[in-house]
C-alpha cells in the first residue's frame, strides 16, 4: 500500500503541470469532442510509458540519448506550428456545444491525441525517465505497485480534466468567451514552441 500511494502522489505531482497535452484535453472537453476517447488514450499511454520506464530503465540511457530527444523536439515543434495555424485559420468559426461535433472524426481526434502524447519529449522524461529512475531500487512487486499507483493518478486526472471541462462548457457558450479561450491556447502553444527551441539551442 505504501508504494501504491507513493506512486499515486508522485504521478499526480508530475501530471498536474500544465502542458500541451493537458490543454488539448481541456479543449476537447469544452468542445464535447470524443472526450472519453481522448482521456482513455492519454491515460493508457501514460500506463504504457510508466511501466516501460519501470521495467526497462537499465536500458534507458542508451535508448533516450540527445539525438532522439532532438528528433522528438523537432517533430513536436512542427506539429505545434501546424496546430496553431489551424487554430488561427478557424478562429472565427462557430463552435457547437450542444452535442459532440459529428464532423470531427474519431480518427482525426485519435491522431491529434497520439501526436500530443507521443511527440512530446516531456511525456517521456516524466513517465519513462523520472518514474523509472525513481523506482529503480525497488523490488519487483514494489515497482508494480508503484506503477499501478502512478497509472491510477493519470486515469483519474485525465478523466476529471476532460469531464470537468465538459461540465464547464455550459459557461463557454458565448462566442467571445471561446475566442478568448482560443487566444489563450494559441499563446500557450506559441510560448511552448519558444521554450522547446530554447532547450534545443542550449
Amino acid at each position: 500500500m505504501e508504494f501504491l500511494l507513493l506512486g499515486f502522489i508522485t504521478g499526480l505531482s508530475l501530471i498536474l503541470a500544465i502542458g500541451a497535452q493537458n490543454i488539448f484535453v481541456i479543449e476537447q472537453g469544452l468542445k464535447k469532442q470524443h472526450i472519453f476517447l481522448v482521456c482513455f488514450i492519454c491515460s493508457i499511454s501514460d500506463l504504457i510509458l510508466i511501466f516501460t520506464g519501470i521495467f526497462l530503465f537499465h536500458y534507458f540511457n542508451q535508448l533516450f540519448n540527445t539525438t532522439i530527444e532532438l528528433v522528438f523536439n523537432i517533430l513536436l515543434v512542427i506539429f505545434l506550428i501546424h496546430f496553431i495555424y489551424t487554430k488561427i485559420k478557424t478562429q472565427n468559426s462557430e463552435v457547437n456545444f450542444k452535442s459532440e461535433v459529428i464532423d470531427i472524426s474519431k480518427f482525426n481526434i485519435l491522431l491529434k491525441t497520439l501526436a500530443f502524447t507521443y511527440l512530446n519529449p516531456h511525456v517521456y522524461s516524466d513517465t519513462v525517465f523520472f518514474l523509472g529512475n525513481f523506482s529503480k531500487n525497488y523490488l519487483l512487486n514494489q515497482k508494480i505497485l508503484y506503477g499501478i499507483g502512478a497509472s491510477t493518478a493519470s486515469f483519474i486526472f485525465f478523466f476529471l480534466l476532460g469531464y470537468v471541462s465538459n461540465y464547464l462548457s455550459r459557461y463557454a457558450k458565448n462566442k467571445n468567451i471561446w475566442k478568448i479561450i482560443n487566444i489563450f491556447i494559441i499563446s500557450f502553444m506559441s510560448l511552448l514552441i519558444l521554450f522547446i527551441l530554447k532547450e534545443m539551442i542550449s
